[in-house]
């Protein structure tokens, strides 16, 4: 059979090979059934569909005649070195680094650090538009954890708070 769209292919691909992973760890846990459901239900669902989602892309990649053949392009090196290093900075910063004594600088700092360095992967960085989005991002975020949620995270700095 004859691959008639690379990216849909290896794509496809991944989503099998990364559902299958989740399926698989998922199973270390207890289950539980559909009433009752454990630790490891949600995940082995996620990693089923997951899974079934990759396979019809899979299909659709041997099946699906596309102009070109859609070939695989260049790794898209800066914008993969810019997301990953926005979600470190955001875990460094939501929860500190005490071995070299940076302490935790809350929920709001580590959103505008994600939002920043995350909107510098396209390589037309704005300053207004991202700050704008890291107040609203910050705020929602703000209103669905802390106030409807009630969950009990930092959300400024302790040098701020006391």
């Amino acid at each position: 059979m004859h691959i008639k769209s690379q990216k849909d292919f290896f794509s496809g691909l991944m989503f099998v090979v990364v559902g299958v992973a989740f399926a698989w760890g998922a199973t270390t846990y207890n289950v539980g059934e559909g009433a009752r459901m454990g630790p490891g239900y949600f995940p082995l669902m996620l990693g089923i569909v997951l899974a079934v989602i990759g396979a019809v892309v899979l299909f659709t990649s041997l099946v699906v005649e596309v102009e070109g053949g859609e070939k695989i392009g260049k790794w898209a090196w800066r914008p993969l070195f810019f997301v990953i290093m926005a979600n470190l900075l955001f875990g460094v910063l939501l929860a500190g680094l005490p071995s070299v004594g940076l302490p935790a600088m809350g929920m709001i700092a580590a959103i505008f650090g994600l939002t920043i360095v995350s909107s510098m992967a396209d390589g037309h960085f704005h300053t207004r538009p991202t700050l704008i989005l890291a107040a609203i991002l910050a705020a929602g975020s703000y209103v669905a954890f802390i106030l409807l949620l009630k969950l009990q995270i930092q959300v400024w700095p302790t040098f701020i708070t006391g």
